[in-house]
């Protein structure tokens, strides 16, 4: 075990991710100067509490403006955390991580392809390939010379997944994991890809040290698809991200939050308040969730003009075609369902798509009903955040796709894809008594803080093991486009 897992110093830890802990915004009126704003995400909430004050380095891309100006300048500190940005060139990134993290890896893992339609793998992806690979170069090649010796190296996510090899390679002697924030797909499934791209891929991942999830059943469908790829996976570790719950406590408490939670009450007044939370994302499973709610409102016309729908929702990936046509399908599926039930006093739905914290922290501690409904999701933080905040004894609607599901308690189950049995788990939540919402209430709250982000990092750092050897060089797809 490692002994940087008593927290106190971690100078020898090196964090590699897509996201830094923050982005830095150009504020004119201090002078031009990059501003840090928050980080979008559980990882940059979760584990930048844990990492505060101690020393370790985070190395990320810039995303930003103000974040390619830091990268200019050099490195930065923030809250005792070192932060390094990459400036990448957008002729590596932008094929990089739209082609393959976000229409290739992510819809492979979500389970997401429409297989007639897509995915096509054409010149223009393998390129993309490429580039991918060349991002993935780009962030070994900084951790290489970033990290102290012996260092341990928790790389996150499937923006890296080649990262192994190249570190295996490069710093034999860094202890290393890659942790997953995603599920990870079946075998059949992974054979999707192209075989060359597959058996990278997979070669590298399995050059770390260790393999993380959060979640048994994607540490499982890793090492089947590992083992079918003919592979052995490396050390499996399953540690569920624990919500920052000081952290959420504190903006539920403050005079921002708290207004916002008056106004709520103003709005919305003594209704039966469903809420969800989440990006417009096609595996958060929105549109199903909306369905559920108006095959409710047909059975059921004793709660029309008692029960509202709060929706708050914030744009994903808008660059991608598919995403932006999911957005309009949700705002036009709330329409229609407001047009058809509601009236001049009562609109069924609120959909509000926007990115407001705070907006969202309030709704989280007033909800009666909080779905949860995603097809597939690593963990799903919210579903944690929810219950820890909430002050009205709220149900949690729960899909067993997320991967929080097996770690919390006295959650209702809702099937991801059937609409009836969804509409029917909304029925039993309005009309639970409120003892049993109380003693259910509790029972989550007591799950969702088990854990700390700090005994998450822990476990990471102790599983985080020696690479384990440079894998067979990456075979080139050069040769299929000329």
């Amino acid at each position: 075990m490692s002994d940087l897992t008593d927290l106190t110093d971690l100078s020898r830890l090196v964090v590699a991710a897509n996201r830094g802990p923050v982005s830095f915004a150009i504020d004119a009126d201090l002078g031009g100067e990059p501003q840090a704003r928050k980080g979008a995400g559980g990882l940059a909430s979760g584990l930048f509490h844990a990492l505060r004050g101690r020393g370790a380095t985070w190395i990320a891309a810039a995303a930003t403006d103000g974040d390619r100006k830091i990268a200019e300048s050099g490195d930065a500190e923030v809250d005792g955390v070192r932060l390094v940005l990459l400036d990448i060139p957008p002729e590596v990134y932008e094929p990089a991580y739209n082609v393959v993290a976000n229409q290739t890896l992510w819809f492979l893992h979500h389970d997401l392809f429409e297989l007639p339609r897509r995915p096509i793998f054409d010149r223009h992806w393998y390129e993309a390939w490429e580039r991918y690979r060349e991002y993935n170069e780009l962030f070994a090649r900084r951790v290489a010379t970033a990290a102290p010796p012996d260092a341990t190296v928790l790389v996150h996510d499937y923006h890296l997944g080649l990262t192994g090899s190249l570190l295996a390679g490069a710093r034999p002697d860094l202890r290393t994991l890659h942790f997953s924030h995603t599920p990870w797909c079946e075998p059949g499934q992974l054979a999707i890809l192209p075989s060359t791209a597959r058996d990278e891929l997979v070669s590298a991942m399995c050059s770390f040290g260790a393999c993380g999830f959060h979640a048994d059943q994607w540490a499982s469908a890793f090492d089947t698809s590992v083992r079918a790829a003919g592979e052995v996976p490396p050390p499996l570790l399953v540690s569920p991200l624990a919500a920052d719950a000081e952290k959420m406590v504190e903006v539920a408490r403050s005079a921002e939050c708290r207004a916002a939670r008056r106004a709520l009450d103003a709005r919305f007044g003594d209704s039966y308040l469903i809420v969800r939370s989440d990006r417009v994302e096609l595996s958060k499973n929105i549109l199903r969730g909306f369905r559920a709610y108006a095959e409710l409102l047909d059975r059921r016309p004793d709660i029309h003009g008692r029960v509202v729908f709060l929706a708050l929702a914030y744009g994903s990936r808008e660059t991608l075609a598919e995403y932006l046509a999911y957005r309009a399908e949700v705002e036009h599926l709330a329409q229609s369902i407001n047009d058809r039930y509601g009236n001049d006093s009562w609109s069924p739905i609120v959909l509000e798509v926007q990115d407001d914290f705070v907006a969202s922290v309030a709704a989280l501690t007033r909800y009666d009903l909080l779905l949860v409904n995603p097809i597939r999701d690593g963990l799903n933080l919210v579903a944690k955040e929810g219950p820890i905040v909430n002050e009205h004894d709220g149900v949690l609607a729960l899909s067993p796709g997320a991967g929080a599901f097996t770690e919390l308690d006295g959650q209702l189950e809702v099937h991801p894809y059937d609409i009836v049995q969804t509409a029917s788990v909304m029925a039993t939540a309005i009309d639970m008594s409120p003892a049993e919402r109380e003693e259910r209430a509790a029972r989550l709250r007591a799950s969702a803080t088990a854990r700390t982000p700090e005994d998450w990092l822990r476990d990471l750092i102790a599983h985080a093991a020696p690479t384990r050897g440079a894998s067979a060089v990456a075979r080139s797809d050069r040769q299929l486009l000329e």
